[in-house]
């Protein structure tokens, strides 16, 4: 309590110094999916002001253009005259203010599309994607914002990564417009788990309809993987973190104190669960890896635009790799199944001919336009190779160095130079700089796996630490190794049995 006593008095004493945009987001109308949103500010004094919906929203590399969701704009100074506006392409307003103190405005937002990386509304719950409902002040983006919620009486919750006002339930507080965009809003009839704490912080899940499960026992599972991950980095760099499970479907985003995921306990049934914890794992780990280590491209961000970055092998590519480690080292995944995971993912890699036309860093870079699991055939995903180098580069350090370093060692050097010291991104330069520091030899054998179209020699990585890869993929750890080939497969691919 004194930690959100402590944010939220930081919040309101920066209003102090700047005004801060303040909206009211009302659910009068779900059944016709719409938000209603009362904006006020006070502007700069100027003939005009523009507002903008981001065209896209991070963490999910495809133009959204969320302005052509707007049906309604109606603009009003201190004294409640009109204003007259015009538009410009499909994200950005006009207000001719002519130097109004005050600007109210009220605007409906079309919220019909129930997808993790877009806003929802119907008369069950809502779920406000910020990107897709915020206008915001493309020259001012570090003003301060307040955001309050008029929710049906039958609602009982909301979940965010947001402060809290005190005193106040359901309005929230974000320092800037690049937190806001980062912490989605669930309402509605929620249930939430029993929370845990990690490191002395609060992990909370909260979710719409996510039926009926032994909630205890995965909460203790999702502590297990939230231990591990924070382990690697030796570092909680957040208050508290929510989990919110915005419904049956498809999909995960990650924020910097939250993630919003696709989520219904039925998924958890058999195999099911391997895969849901799997997801969460993923989605929880980028709050480090994505959010705080990342490439230079991705924060501060142009909203306006595609951000191009050759570094989604290392922002989704390295975090998918992770996945199979956390479980592994959480107790949740056997050796056997991890090789038997690691020996699919090459084996399905190996089938898409796309390989052959499109480099890593490429795949990157064109995920704006083939998609993030690109075209089968024609290209590739970062999602599936991305691991696979990550795969082969941590057993490259491990062998280079005795198994004294490794891949966390490369992620912890990150984490504390660009992000704890630096708070920038990593080009592509320094990503290797990094890693050759850590390995202490030259990486140029891995590196080039990322920057063409050359086929991965996996006997030579997989020998080296004495795994046999068959022709079909199938991994298997031998059953004679030398000291330093044990070291590693029992760090590795840790025996949970």
């Amino acid at each position: 309590m004194k930690t959100i006593l402590l944010l939220c008095f930081v919040s309101l004493f920066s209003y102090a110094q700047v005004p801060p945009v303040d909206f009211t987001v009302s659910i009068t109308a779900p059944e016709k999916h719409e938000f209603h949103i009362k904006l006020f500010m006070r502007p700069k004094p100027s003939a005009f002001i523009d507002l903008a919906l981001p065209a896209w929203s991070p963490g999910y590399y495809q133009i959204m253009n969320f302005g052509k969701n707007v049906i309604s704009f109606v603009p009003k100074n201190e004294k409640q005259d009109s204003l007259r506006w015009v538009k410009f392409g499909e994200n950005t307003w006009r207000v001719y203010t002519a130097f109004a103190e005050e600007l109210h405005l009220e605007y409906t937002v079309k919220a019909e599309r129930n997808f993790v990386a877009a806003a929802y509304v119907d008369t069950s719950r809502a779920f406000i994607k910020p990107a897709a409902v915020f206008l915001y002040p493309p020259e001012n983006l570090n003003t301060p914002v307040k955001v309050t919620l008029r929710i049906p009486s039958q609602w009982n919750r909301v979940a965010t990564g947001l402060s809290q006002v005190p005193g106040e339930d359901f309005s929230f507080t974000a320092p800037d417009f690049d937190i806001l965009f980062d912490s989605p809003l669930l309402a509605g009839p929620l249930s939430a788990l029993p929370s845990f704490y990690v490191g002395g912080k609060e992990h909370r899940f909260i979710g719409y309809d996510m039926g009926d499960f032994d909630g205890v026992s995965f909460m203790k599972d999702l502590e297990k993987l939230v231990k591990v991950s924070s382990e690697i980095f030796r570092d909680i760099p957040y208050e508290h973190y929510t989990f919110m499970g915005i419904g049956p479907g498809n999909g995960g985003i990650e924020q910097l104190n939250s993630t919003a995921v696709a989520f219904t306990g039925k998924s958890l049934q058999g195999a099911g669960r391997i895969r849901t914890l799997s997801f969460l794992t993923h989605e929880y780990f980028h709050h480090y890896n994505a959010k705080r280590i990342r490439p230079q491209e991705l924060g501060p961000f142009d909203y306006s635009r595609p951000n191009r970055t050759n570094g989604l092998w290392v922002a989704e590519g390295l975090t998918a790799y992770y996945e199979n480690i956390v479980m592994n080292r959480a107790g949740l995944l056997s050796r056997e199944e991890m090789l038997k995971t690691w020996g699919n993912s090459i084996a399905s890699f190996q089938k898409n001919e796309g390989r052959h036309k499109q480099s890593l860093a490429e795949s990157s870079a064109c995920t704006w336009e083939d998609g993030p699991f690109g075209k089968k055939g024609e290209s590739i995903s970062y999602y599936e190779k991305g691991p696979l180098v990550g795969m082969i580069l941590d057993m490259r350090i491990r062998t280079a160095t005795g198994n004294r370093k490794t891949l966390d060692d490369v992620m912890r050097k990150l984490y504390q130079e660009f992000y704890k010291k630096q708070n920038r991104g990593f080009s592509d330069e320094e990503m290797i700089r990094i890693c050759e520091e850590v390995a202490g030899t030259s990486l140029q054998d891995i590196f080039q796996y990322i920057y063409t179209v050359r086929e991965i020699d996996y006997a030579r990585y997989f020998n080296s630490i004495g795994v046999d890869i068959s022709s079909n993929f199938a991994l298997h750890i031998r059953s004679q190794l030398s000291p330093l080939q044990k070291k590693i497969t029992d760090d590795l691919f840790r025996n949970i049995k």
